[in-house]
């Protein structure tokens, strides 16, 4: 995994976490990677794994079973979508908003521009 300077790396590790979660390749209720399995794979120090998994236990997203290792919530997919939502919302949003100043962008152009990425990316299956 290529990690990112400008957020920390336990956060990169929890959002490969959910980005699994939310792609199906570990639904709730079944076993995700154990922290030493996750470490290696990321080639990082199992307590930063550690630290990341704890982090989304914190937001509910997953849970550990005594002897049988950690799981995603039930309510996994719904918790992410919020939590990525609050975060784009308080932290991206405004930093593209500043861009969007400067650069003298109308909200125009950009609603014209992103019907056409959703019309070009996501097209209607008939």
């Amino acid at each position: 995994m290529e990690f990112k300077d400008k957020q920390s790396i336990y956060l990169q590790i929890a959002d490969y976490i959910c980005e699994q979660i939310l792609l199906g390749k570990w639904p709730a209720g079944q076993r995700i990677a154990s922290v030493r399995d996750l470490a290696g794979m990321m080639e990082v120090n199992p307590n930063t794994v550690m630290r990341a998994y704890e982090f989304l236990q914190n937001k509910e997203i997953i849970f550990t079973k005594r002897g049988i290792g950690y799981s995603a919530e039930e309510q996994a997919n719904e918790r992410i979508l919020a939590y990525r939502k609050e975060r784009f919302l308080e932290s991206e949003l405004p930093d593209f908003f500043r861009t969007l100043y400067m650069l003298n962008i109308s909200m125009d152009e950009v609603s014209e521009r992103y019907t056409k990425f959703i019309a070009d990316t996501y097209p209607v299956i008939k």
